[in-house]
């Protein structure tokens, strides 16, 4: 990792994957394909992509029953905790309907009503996350989503990775589908004979899937398009060089595109840091993908001062944000961007990715600027109430008529007008 003394731009050095437009036009090709034929083509693609020929997309109670022998008891009940704890956060975020009545009998308001149906893709192969089911199924749950629907790309034996079915059978999702890639997508979106359509998709994936939740947006809502992981630790001298070392790394493993940034105002930390990532990559079971994203996007800033620091970390808007300092909830105040802020030296990352609570799904790629993290809040959707009184109408429908013919939308102004006559 490099050090670098800043005091003015920092950026996180790459831009988000658009795909290449090759790949863009083999996921058209396929959910034009899925939009025609349904089931036939998952079943072709699932053979071409996933070399596994299925009977039945559908996942069986005795495959449910074969994930559990596969998975200790010890380990179900790990996964049950975590998401007793993700629901506990959640539950604190939901938000009720409103009515308010003024004197002259207005009655304004807002609706909060849950979305039908969402569809949850969970990733296969390495990326195969118990953690990302509990963190897109529960929130949909808290907000009142009444079906949910799981899709995931089968494994080379034909069936889903133990750990990702259990989390999904404690969660109670009945709806769960061997299936994956840019054809999911079209499937939950379009619909099929077997997978009926659903309002909204969440859930990471590859550079395929991503396009194809680009291309379907619109039809159904998505929850972002998500670039790779990435992390910023803030620290002092107060930190310590090895645990700062391994927090980059955490986020490092999960593939070469990963970003991991240390910055600080101790060039001691600093250099202390550096020698730490080293000496800690060779034992990484994962050191290659760890080492390949460290040497791309990997990277430490050293500033004069810690105020200066914070405001380079704001600069950056990264997905995760350590605080490791003396006093990191004076901090807090002062940090705009960050998807989640971890604050304090036993608040590792990988606290939030499992267990704690919050959810891990979060704004990429500077986009913490403006977006927030996957919530309750993301499964509902919310309809103004508007009744105006015949005293309101009467006080205010002249100004309201003023106001569209002033736009040139005379049937506008006579729509309100009319009621003036009786």
């Amino acid at each position: 990792m490099n050090i670098t003394r800043i005091t003015e731009e920092v950026s996180l050095k790459r831009t988000i994957d658009q795909g290449t437009e090759a790949q863009r036009e083999a996921v058209l090709s396929i959910l034009q394909d899925v939009k025609v034929r349904g089931d036939e083509a998952l079943a072709a693609y699932t053979e071409k992509f996933d070399r596994v020929k299925l009977s039945a997309l559908r996942i069986t109670e005795a495959e449910r029953a074969r994930a559990y022998e596969q998975i200790d008891e010890s380990m179900i009940t790990v996964i049950k905790e975590a998401a007793a704890n993700i629901r506990d956060y959640h539950e604190r975020m939901v938000e009720q309907s409103w009515v308010v009545t003024k004197e002259d009998g207005t009655i304004l308001g807002q609706k909060v009503t849950a979305l039908d149906a969402v569809g949850v893709y969970v990733p296969g192969g390495l990326a195969a996350y118990p953690s990302s089911v509990l963190m897109n199924v529960i929130p949909a749950q808290v907000a009142g989503v009444k079906r949910i629907v799981m899709v995931s790309p089968p494994q080379k034996d034909g069936f889903l990775p133990a750990g990702v079915l259990v989390a999904a059978t404690e969660l109670g999702i009945e709806e769960i589908y061997k299936v994956g890639g840019a054809q999911a997508i079209g499937a939950l979106a379009y619909g099929t004979t077997s997978i009926q359509p659903v309002d909204k998709i969440v859930g990471p994936g590859n550079i395929f899937v991503a396009l194809a939740k680009r291309e379907v947006y619109g039809l159904v809502d998505i929850d972002s398009i998500a670039g790779p992981s990435e992390i910023v630790v803030l620290a002092d001298d107060t930190a310590l060089a090895n645990e700062v070392a391994a927090d980059l790394l955490s986020q490092a493993e999960h593939d070469q595109l990963a970003s991991s940034i240390l910055v600080t105002p101790s060039i001691e930390l600093a250099e202390e840091v550096k020698r730490e990532v080293e000496l800690q990559l060779e034992t990484l079971p994962r050191k290659d993908i760890a080492r390949a994203a460290i040497e791309r996007y990997g990277a430490i800033y050293v500033t004069d001062t810690l105020d200066q620091a914070v405001e380079a970390v704001n600069k950056l808007a990264p997905e995760h944000l350590e605080v490791i300092t003396r006093e990191p909830f004076q901090i807090l105040g002062s940090i705009r961007h960050a998807g989640a802020i971890f604050l304090g030296r036993y608040s590792s990352e990988p606290v939030g990715d499992y267990f704690a609570g919050p959810n891990h799904v979060l704004p990429t790629n500077g986009t913490a600027k403006f977006s927030s993290p996957l919530s309750v809040e993301s499964f509902v959707k919310k309809s103004s109430i508007i009744s105006y009184s015949k005293q309101a109408l009467m006080t205010n429908g002249s100004k309201i008529a003023a106001f569209a013919r002033l736009e040139g939308l005379e049937a506008h102004a006579r729509a309100v007008e009319e009621r003036f006559k009786t």
